[in-house]
């Protein structure tokens, strides 16, 4: 069992202790004390411990702990309000102990969990919710929440979205570990305050268009998937698919992809062969991703039987591809291209509307339109650097 496991490990057994016996019983002090030792051995030679919880997974940094895949206490955690804890500094012991108390309060384990019990002092403990770094941003919604809140940015997640597609195009390996965390990190921000919240990143040049685009089909294909009633591992999954449906367009010239004008008969035969040559990456990799793979081939394909690539024998695509394709096609049209302004959403979810039962399926197109319209709120543009 590795440190922060036994911490965490530690740590949910106090907290159980505390609301099982209250406070004054000698059991609670033995588990109280057993998790601030495992405290202390984990924060020797590590300034700061940053976790996050999700309702099936924990993070310790941006390392997923396998150990700890599909344990109670996260979900507990999470729905509690308590997404991310973070330490730093030295922690006494009766700091610890009141982080103890308010934390079970929170968690409705024992206590009054009144917003006001819990203040951060000179000694770092801090815990709360995820939320965007609106800071900046005009028109922010968001309220600040009763507990420590923190900011959340996705500038290292484009970074890494844009490197390993410069990894792909050197032919190297798909740095999978990584695409595995942007997909984490998408997620973790869309669920980062009381009410789910897309992060949606808006084009400011036209070479970050791949990369910006990819992060966004991801975030959409998510919400989407969330808004339909998918579990939480199938929708993780499509918002992989969705973050690499693009992949083969890294094969595809600059000067094509940015090409002002229409494309001739032999440059639009470059662009239709991304679809088979994405697949194709995604089944050579060292982890073939099957279902990814399936969404870069179909994510074209229309529903009427029309697209590309062209199929010899008609067959119905796979449900993922069906989302992403509704969600793809919507992002486009809002991103401003070296050909065309961006379309206003209205005029995305109307062209999207006017194509169902051609282009896109009827029921998804008809779903993802009620969800725009129902979630404009929640849409929250960050400029891409």
């Amino acid at each position: 069992m590795s440190d922060p496991v036994r911490f965490l490990t530690a740590l949910s057994h106090a907290l159980s202790t505390l609301g099982l016996y209250g406070e004054a019983h000698p059991a609670v002090r033995r588990a109280t004390d057993a998790a601030y030792r495992e405290l202390a051995d984990l924060q020797q030679g590590r300034p700061a411990l940053i976790f996050t919880f999700m309702s099936d997974e924990v993070l310790y940094g941006r390392d997923l702990l396998p150990e700890l895949e599909r344990w109670e206490w996260s979900a507990r955690f999470a729905q509690g309000g308590i997404e991310r804890l973070e330490i730093s500094g030295a922690v006494s012991e009766p700091h610890f102990d009141r982080f103890l108390g308010h934390a079970a309060a929170v968690l409705g384990l024992h206590g009054d969990a009144r917003s006001d019990l819990w203040q951060d002092g000179p000694e770092g403990i801090r815990f709360g919710r995820i939320r965007l770094d609106d800071r900046g941003r005009e028109g922010g919604r968001a309220e600040p929440l009763p507990v420590a809140t923190l900011g959340y940015s996705l500038r290292e997640e484009r970074e890494a979205v844009g490197w390993m597609h410069q990894e792909v195009s050197e032919g190297k390996n798909i740095p999978l570990l990584e695409a595995y965390g942007v997909v984490r990190s998408l997620s973790l921000a869309m669920h980062g305050g009381q009410a789910m919240v897309m992060p949606l990143l808006q084009l400011k040049e036209f070479d970050q268009y791949t990369t910006t685009h990819s992060m966004n089909v991801s975030v959409l294909t998510m919400g989407l998937g969330e808004f339909l009633g998918m579990p939480a591992a199938s929708v993780r999954g499509f918002g992989l698919a969705g973050l690499m449906h693009d992949l083969g367009k890294v094969r595809i010239p600059k000067e094509i992809l940015s090409k002002p004008g229409r494309l001739t008969p032999d440059e639009r035969a470059v662009v239709e062969a991304h679809p088979a040559d994405g697949a194709r990456m995604l089944l050579e990799g060292e982890e073939p991703l099957d279902l990814a793979a399936v969404v870069a081939y179909e994510h074209h394909r229309c529903h009427d039987g029309g697209g590309y690539p062209h199929i010899h024998y008609a067959r119905e695509v796979h449900q993922a591809s069906r989302l992403v394709h509704v969600c793809d096609v919507y992002d486009a049209l809002r991103t401003r291209r070296p050909y065309r302004e961006a379309w206003s959403s209205t005029q995305a979810l109307d062209y999207i509307h006017g194509r169902a039962g051609t282009e896109f399926d009827p029921a998804m197109s008809a779903a993802f339109i009620e969800m725009m319209r129902r979630w404009d709120d929640r849409i929250a543009i960050e400029q891409a650097d």
